[in-house]
């Protein structure tokens, strides 16, 4: 990892910082996406306690907005003319039903959105790297889920766990067709279950779900352990030529049925690229 240029979202806080941390310690440059600034230049100063001459940068951004991905893409393509490893894994968890200034639901647009967007913007500055990684954080709160293409911004019977489940399950899907996209590029992208980790997810909805998520927190991971299979599929040579696939514990696992349509994964696709106004 030497030199080499990782993109991480969602990199100021629980797997994405402990990923970040572990990264710049093996010699990556990194350029972190991070939303809040005190939290960013927290992380930078965690990252340099652990690495001094650890190369940093940071930019900030609402991904949950169309108009600030685009503009986050179009700020790390003018600072990096390749990027040898992006990792998707800006997230959250939302109790009750919003929608952005796009009109879409919110876990619909940071979950999924963001991903299919910022990978599309950079996928040049990827190219131009040679050999280089998209990393994709899922989850296996996907199981159990389907798209709903009549509701894909989940207007009837919305359900926190439920929507967020089926934004996991879009990251899937979209690792899927995107794998499919880039064969013979040089470019390969995976997806991953860190495991039930106990991060900030969730800390954005009311005290009575805080309360349940703190009890439920006790028994999770560390994000030291959740983000182990995220420095693997960024870094390791094991996964080199590896694509299209969904990794939990850093070994391959086998997502729901769902997560395995090729149809929906096309149909997804060519929805996103529809609301995201790019080329399907």
């Amino acid at each position: 990892m030497q030199g080499k240029v990782c993109v991480i979202t969602g990199a100021t806080s629980g797997i994405g910082l402990v990923a970040a941390e572990r990264l710049a310690a093996m010699g990556a440059r990194l350029l972190l996406v991070g939303r809040d600034p005190a939290r960013g230049e927290a992380a930078l100063r965690a990252i340099k306690a652990r690495t001094p001459r650890a190369d940093l940068r940071i930019v900030y951004g609402d991904l949950s907005r169309l108009s600030e991905m685009n503009r986050v893409a179009g700020e790390i393509a003018a600072l990096q003319p390749r990027i040898d490893v992006l990792i998707n894994n800006a997230g959250a968890m939302f109790q009750e039903r919003g929608v952005t200034e796009d009109g879409l639901e919110r876990s619909f647009a940071l979950n999924h959105m963001s991903y299919f967007v910022l990978t599309n913007r950079l996928k040049d500055r990827l190219v131009a790297a040679g050999p280089a990684r998209i990393v994709n954080t899922a989850s296996g709160a996907h199981q159990g889920q389907s798209l709903d293409f009549a509701d894909l911004q989940s207007e009837r019977n919305y359900r926190g766990l439920r929507v967020y489940g089926r934004s996991k399950l879009a990251n899937i899907l979209f690792t899927r067709e995107l794998a499919r996209r880039l064969t013979g590029t040089g470019l390969t992208v995976n997806c991953l279950h860190p495991g039930f980790v106990a991060t900030r997810i969730g800390e954005n909805n009311n005290l009575i779900f805080r309360v349940g998520l703190a009890i439920a927190k006790r028994f999770a991971l560390s994000p030291e352990k959740g983000a182990e299979t995220i420095v693997y599929l960024a870094s390791s040579p094991e996964v080199a030529s590896v694509s299209g696939g969904y990794f939990y514990q850093s070994r391959p696992a086998t997502p729901s049925t769902a997560a395995r349509d090729d149809a929906t994964a096309k149909r997804l696709w060519d929805e996103s690229a529809r609301i995201a106004k790019l080329p399907a």
